[in-house]
């Protein structure tokens, strides 16, 4: 019938075309042409950064903490404690709760100077007064945590590789998210422009 308005149509998705601004077409603007190879840039220096950034953190890590280590083997020292008070009980004693949790307690402890040190550590729950523990003291006769293991050094090691593979690709989609923000504003720019001079052609005198 003339003049009906024709059923309206189901949204078709169009397809996607992978690429899309390396492709030759009509559509695509020199813009859209450098945005890509500045994409294409950015990900093949983050496929070569990656690699050396997990190196040298990891190394850098690594030296330090072995540093660290060697430092607290030399200055902190396995002694033997007696304790002053009894520990608190734990109120599921025999569980594997029990078995991880530590109490603060009192203890009595000779220092590598040959000093007798009164200072409050973790002990296993349910311990009586007078119970004589395995401490770490340095040389100023504190207590201390052991010193590191290797398996504690390679654990941060590989915490600090994977922080450093993570922020060579943190600074890459930041720079390409700069780039990209430029890019549109100046086509924005250029679309202003463009419709500045166009729009009078469709402007009807009156």
């Amino acid at each position: 019938m003339p003049g009906r308005t024709p059923p309206r149509q189901p949204p078709q998705d169009l397809p996607r075309v992978k690429l899309w601004r390396l492709r030759h077409n009509p559509l695509r603007r020199p813009s859209d042409l450098v945005q890509a190879w500045i994409g294409l840039g950015l990900l093949l220096a983050t496929l070569t950064a990656t690699p050396c950034a997990m190196f040298l953190a990891g190394d850098a890590t690594y030296r330090h903490y072995a540093r660290t280590a060697q430092h607290q083997e030399e200055t902190r020292h396995h002694t033997t404690a007696v304790l002053l008070e009894n520990a608190r009980r734990h109120p599921e004693p025999g569980s594997a709760e029990a078995r991880e949790t530590r109490y603060p307690a009192k203890v009595r402890f000779t220092d590598p100077k040959g000093h007798s040190q009164t200072a409050t550590t973790d002990v296993q729950p349910g311990l009586l007064k007078g119970t004589t523990i395995r401490v770490w003291a340095d040389d100023d006769g504190k207590i201390t945590d052991p010193p590191l293991s290797s398996s504690q050094i390679r654990s941060r090691t590989m915490g600090a590789a994977a922080v450093g593979a993570l922020a060579v690709h943190a600074t890459a989609a930041a720079a390409y998210g700069v780039a990209s923000r430029v890019i549109q504003r100046r086509n924005l720019a250029a679309w202003d422009s463009a419709w500045a001079e166009t729009a009078p052609r469709w402007t009807t005198s009156q």
